[in-house]
């Protein structure tokens, strides 16, 4: 069953988006940047996002996910893909046209037998009676 909150909503995505992050808890992790990729999936409500003059202030515009990403990123060091995944979506969920959010991070370069290893979170925005989500990192 899908979430009525979810209905009539465009899905707008960006695939590989990729950065340079100084993540892990290992030594070696904490002395250079690593590529972190992003897969990013947001729904917003076609009756809000459906332009009708073709102009880019009608739509939710991908240089806001980009930019988000990029905020957090280079805040300092995170340990953990948890944390950097939860204060992504978080950050992407603030968006008042957001309704839902999927976010992907995976390190492609950690293990030569296997493609990557990441975490995925999806989250829907706290409907009336829920706890609005927070950014984790400080």
């Amino acid at each position: 069953m899908i979430d009525p909150l979810l209905t009539d909503c465009r899905r707008i995505f960006l695939r590989g988006l990729s950065r340079r992050v100084r993540i892990g808890i290992h030594d070696f992790e904490r002395a250079a940047a690593q590529r972190i990729l992003f897969d990013i999936d947001l729904y917003v409500p076609l009756v809000q996002t459906t332009p009708q003059r073709d102009r880019i202030d009608e739509v939710v515009d991908y240089d806001f996910v980009r930019s988000e990403v990029t905020r957090i990123t280079e805040r300092g060091h995170i340990d953990l893909q948890e944390t950097l995944c939860d204060a992504v979506l978080a950050a992407l969920l603030a968006h008042p046209l957001v309704v839902a959010a999927r976010v992907s991070t995976r390190k492609p370069d950690v293990y030569d037998d296997c493609e990557a290893v990441g975490v995925e979170a999806f989250r829907r925005k706290a409907a009336a009676g829920d706890l609005p989500p927070t950014e984790t990192l400080p």
